[in-house]
């Protein structure tokens, strides 16, 4: 359980006593004894789904331009990134324990270079027609690619960050859709 869906059941004024039983409704990663499950997904509808996912990667002015310039150490730093968050993405439910293996009809994993980091913003969209959404997916990419991201560059720079990876947009489902509020560029 993350804070937020503590916060988000308190801020429905729910009694203590009724927040165990409120809690298992709500996470439905968990069976009546509070265990961790797969969600039955049977019954739904397979609709179109698409998530988009973001994240920064900040380093010194220096490894970014040396990223830029193609000197880095390993090699091709932006490509190897980019196949890295695509392949992570087919892979995220060998990764994450509860997801379901989803027939993935679109991985895209795009690396922006932002100067006024320094550093560059790694995008994932994801697309399926599925039964269930592909927002850890897309999360998964954006990870991997930034992980990879360090793993090139780390010759050059030990202190790399991996900052803010978070869903912007999710399409499709019984929620619906849904488009984060916050700004999306992380602050210095």
């Amino acid at each position: 359980m993350t804070i937020g869906s503590l916060s988000n059941l308190e801020s429905n004024n729910l009694e203590p006593s009724n927040l165990e039983s409120n809690l298992q409704s709500t996470l439905s990663h968990l069976d009546r004894a509070g265990q961790a499950q797969m969600v039955d997904v049977s019954q739904k509808s397979a609709t179109v789904r698409e998530a988009i996912a973001q994240g920064f990667v900040r380093m010194n002015l220096a490894t970014f331009e040396a990223i830029e310039r193609g000197n880095a150490p390993k090699g091709d730093v932006l490509g190897t990134a980019r196949l890295a968050g695509i392949m992570a993405a087919k892979q995220t439910a060998q990764l994450i324990p509860l997801c379901h293996p989803l027939a993935l009809s679109k991985v895209e994993v795009n690396i922006l270079a932002r100067q006024d980091l320094p550093g560059y913003e790694i995008r994932a969209t994801v697309k399926t027609k599925a039964e269930t959404g592909v927002e850890m997916e897309a999360l998964t990419a954006v990870s991997v690619a930034a992980l990879t991201l360090y793993d090139m560059a780390k010759a050059l720079e030990k202190s790399i960050s991996i900052e803010s990876i978070r869903l912007v947009r999710k399409q499709g489902g019984k929620s619906g859709d849904w488009q984060s509020l916050e700004s999306p560029l992380p602050q210095p």
